[in-house]
């Protein structure tokens, strides 16, 4: 991986400041003026701005290169100004860092000069320096071209991983433009608050109304068993006077018998009228 995207990494642990390039490019041309400055967050951390060049290391602006006011840089740039550039306090925490290309030649690529979030879309430009912007130009990632286009644009749409590479481009004439590279970076997810369902439970029962349940089915009981018992002793009642009655039925002269033992009466009155005369 090129010292680009080790950068562009790096940019994501800024925590306290951020820097932003105005125009807002990853290439210039040879004279062009470039604003460099720090977004802080906190004012009394004393934000400067240094760079790494081909000769020079850890420069800070204002000494060798560039007007300083504060944590903002002014710098009419040159190719020996192409370099890594970031913010730096005093108590040691940097920003991202920015890697900025200078070119004296006739083609630039202008690609963003912060990490792409994924699913943004990005645009690509090539333009050179003394004719308009529009004209045709092929587009190459990692030495492959990927596309020409009629008016020197080309659009990335929702960009990916995938889209993550080294990129440059070329206009027929006039030449073709340093690589620069475009990171990619991951959209953060918000994660939707977790939503608790209530499941209503059944209070666990306590001494107090464990004897209430015990008194109130002694109640129960003490209510429902007189009418129980009176119930049984009047079916029993009722069962043996049902039994009484068959028996007593059954016990009682017919109207045959009865008429049998009239005309046995009158026969034995008959015999004993005429024995005595």
């Amino acid at each position: 991986m090129s010292s680009s995207s080790r950068m562009e990494e790096t940019s994501l642990l800024c925590l306290l400041s951020r820097l932003t390039v105005s125009p807002s490019s990853s290439q210039f041309f040879e004279y062009d003026f470039v604003s460099l400055s720090c977004e802080e967050d906190d004012s009394s951390a004393g934000w400067t701005l240094r760079r790494n060049t081909s000769k020079q290391q850890r420069t800070q602006c204002g000494d060798v290169w560039g007007r300083g006011s504060g944590s903002s840089c002014n710098i009419t740039v040159f190719p020996l100004d192409s370099g890594v550039y970031w913010c730096e306090s005093r108590e040691g925490p940097i920003s991202n860092m920015v890697n900025l290309t200078v070119t004296g030649g006739s083609v630039i690529l202008q690609s963003p000069v912060l990490p792409v979030m994924e699913g943004d879309d990005v645009t690509l430009l090539c333009k050179t320096k003394t004719t308009p912007s529009n004209l045709p130009a092929a587009f190459y990632k990692d030495g492959s071209l990927i596309r020409k286009q009629p008016t020197g644009h080309m659009t990335i749409q929702h960009v990916s991983r995938s889209d993550e590479g080294l990129y440059k481009c070329d206009i027929s004439g006039h030449g073709e433009s340093p690589s620069s590279w475009i990171t990619v970076t991951d959209k953060p997810t918000t994660t939707p608050p977790p939503t608790t369902t209530t499941i209503p439970t059944t209070p666990d029962l306590t001494a107090d109304s464990s004897l209430q349940l015990a008194f109130r089915i002694v109640l129960h009981l003490v209510v429902l068993c007189p009418y129980i018992i009176s119930t049984l002793l009047m079916v029993s009642l009722y069962q043996c006077r049902a039994k009484g009655n068959d028996i007593s039925d059954s016990t009682k002269p017919t109207l045959l018998d009865q008429g049998l033992d009239n005309e046995r009466d009158d026969v034995i009155t008959d015999v004993t009228t005429e024995y005595h005369f």
